[in-house]
């Protein structure tokens, strides 16, 4: 059974920064593209960044310049380093993979969220 964990979330203060993990465990055949979303209260789920397995990264124009996203294909994990955070980045953070398993295909998986809190 395929399953992504998180870690990494937690409180800080405006300007500081976090680091997100997310690693997928299970047996996999390959993992696609993975990316970090993130849901504010009363507000839709959002993508944040993501990254290929090529490392090609895209990011949403809110985190340009203060969010990296990176991966590790051999340990199957990807990281979100946040930094300059803002009150505004606030919410539940969402790891997210492509994932291709033998018995079913290529299908997209969800961790169970991490909170950050940011404080003014």
């Amino acid at each position: 059974q395929v399953q992504l964990v998180e870690s990494g979330g937690g409180l800080v203060q405006a300007g500081g920064s976090l680091r997100l993990s997310c690693t997928v465990s299970g047996r996999t055949m390959t993992v696609q593209t993975m990316a970090w979303y993130r849901q504010a209260p009363g507000k839709q789920r959002d993508k944040v960044a993501s990254i290929t397995r090529g490392d090609s990264t895209n990011y949403a124009d809110s985190v340009k310049g203060r969010f990296i996203i990176s991966r590790d294909n051999a340990k199957k994990t990807v990281t979100l380093q946040m930094s300059s955070l803002k009150p505004e980045d606030t919410a539940v953070y969402y790891c997210n993979a492509e994932i291709a398993t033998f018995l079913t295909g290529l299908n997209t998986y969800w961790g169970q969220g991490t909170q950050v809190t940011v404080s003014s």
